[in-house]
């Protein structure tokens, strides 16, 4: 594992598999909870038939969408409850860029784009677990260092 200021996308892709979950702009709102909770992620890219990117609908979309619209907004399609404005990141982007990203927008997920394609997704869950085993490293490397020099 690297230090902190060079670790990247690709690390946590690495790590974690590049498997994301997809919908399609016209499922219903059910059909992608039932999705989300089937496949045990809290989030799903929106992308059209090419595969290229429209949305993310996450359960706090899915959530927020019930609490203005009641929940007849389960029949809608998931095109009308979904977040459109979608920020993505790179593999190769530091994940301290990614961090800064999602902190700023507040984003939960971020789609990871290679030369146009989709190929994976990152949550902050995945950044945070990797900053913690990245900090208990560090510290086992100071603790040797210390016992070392005793």
């Amino acid at each position: 594992m690297k230090s902190g200021g060079t670790m990247r996308i690709t690390d946590i892709l690495g790590e974690k598999g590049i498997e994301v979950h997809t919908a399609l702009p016209w499922i219903t709102v059910a059909d992608a909870a039932r999705r989300l909770t089937a496949a045990g992620v809290g989030a799903l890219i929106v992308c059209d038939a090419e595969r290229r990117i429209r949305g993310v609908i996450s359960e706090r979309d899915i959530v927020r969408g019930i609490a203005e619209r009641g929940a007849s907004v389960l029949d809608d399609r998931v095109e009308s409850v979904m977040s459109h404005d979608v920020h993505t990141c790179e593999p190769g982007e530091t994940i301290a860029r990614a961090m800064a990203l999602m902190t700023r927008f507040r984003y939960r997920h971020l789609p990871v784009i290679d030369r146009g394609r989709l190929v994976g997704i990152i949550s902050i869950g995945d950044l945070v677990k990797h900053r913690v085993n990245e900090m208990e490293m560090e510290r086992g490397v100071l603790r040797d260092r210390v016992i070392a020099r005793s």
